[in-house]
């Protein structure tokens, strides 16, 4: 990778951890639309926006690589410290989740469930992010009749436009993602539609408001205390939130592993190959609710069953 030559962005050391892919696998966990702001910079290593910090990460036989690159502020290096190497390695594991051991999940799945027995061993280290509140949920209400190539297009101009530049690596500039006072002001749904959110402008801008105003963004984060089914009714309140976006939301970011995202795709899979009769003829709250059951019943003790999703 070519980095532009200016002290802002200059890598710090690169470090490592031990971390085996059966635990994580960056190529199937950062490109499966969890998140939305990592692209495959060269061949195996992704480079993206982690926090207030630009990231390079790798994986190399049974370690995890990684290097941070040094923030800017109008063209200037910031004043705010790097990050030492404790800290890095702090961010990360909380990240990717690594103290939850991943084999044993997969061993006690495939105990339960024979069809994810035989698929699993195609699918190593898929495990969920645990990610900002408000980035995850701003990110989710775009996904609604959306791709994942499309979602991420709109997060990058998202955050070109209302976010805090942090670096260049050239010949790309990287942003922070917005904070929420950035996409509460008069024009902010009018300048949304512009970038090509269409009908989605209003709900970003306005739940942007509607925290802002109300929760915060501790008090969102704080709905990791609270049980999945209260942190999943708040969520339903705010513009553009329904079932199925809460439930990511829960699950990505608010450590409710209960949670299980329903949609058109995992419906299917419950009626066609589990055979399950569920959820009438459309994607209601009470199908939802039944769906979501059903999974958390197959694979066993909700604290783990979204997990697998």
């Amino acid at each position: 990778m070519k980095l532009r030559e200016t002290p802002s962005a200059s890598p710090s050391l690169w470090r490592s951890l031990p971390c085996p892919p059966a635990e994580l696998r960056l190529d199937l966990v950062l490109s499966a639309g969890q998140t939305f702001r990592w692209w495959e910079s060269s061949p195996g290593a992704w480079t993206g926006v982690l926090g207030e910090h630009v990231w390079t990460l790798r994986q190399d036989r049974d370690r995890l690589w990684y290097t941070v690159y040094d923030k800017e502020e109008d063209g200037h290096p910031a004043e705010a410290a790097a990050l030492d190497g404790a800290e890095m390695e702090r961010i990360l594991r909380d990240y990717f989740q690594l103290d939850v051991g991943l084999p044993a999940l997969y061993r006690a799945w495939g105990a339960a469930d024979p069809l994810f027995c035989k698929v699993a061993k195609d699918f190593p280290g898929v495990r969920v992010l645990r990610q900002d509140p408000v980035e995850c949920l701003l990110s989710f209400i775009c996904t609604s009749n959306n791709h994942i190539s499309r979602i991420t297009a709109m997060i990058e101009r998202l955050c070109q436009a209302f976010g805090r530049r942090l670096c260049y690596l050239d010949p790309r500039a990287f942003h922070a993602f917005p904070s929420l006072s950035a996409l509460t002001g008069a024009d902010a749904e009018e300048r949304l539609r512009a970038l090509g959110f269409g009908y989605r402008a209003k709900f970003v801008s306005g739940t942007a408001r509607a925290i802002a105003e109300g929760l915060g963004a501790e008090g969102l984060r704080g709905l990791r205390a609270v049980p999945y089914a209260e942190a999943r009714r708040v969520l339903c309140t705010l513009p553009g939130v329904g079932c199925k976006v809460a439930d990511c939301v829960c699950l990505m970011a608010l450590d409710k592993a209960e949670a299980v995202p329903v949609d058109t795709h995992v419906w299917r899979i419950a009626r066609q190959r589990y055979g399950a009769v569920l959820g009438g003829r459309s994607l209601t709250p009470r199908a939802h609710q039944e769906i979501g059951d059903f999974f958390r019943g197959l694979w066993g003790p909700p604290l783990l069953a979204g997990h697998r999703q």
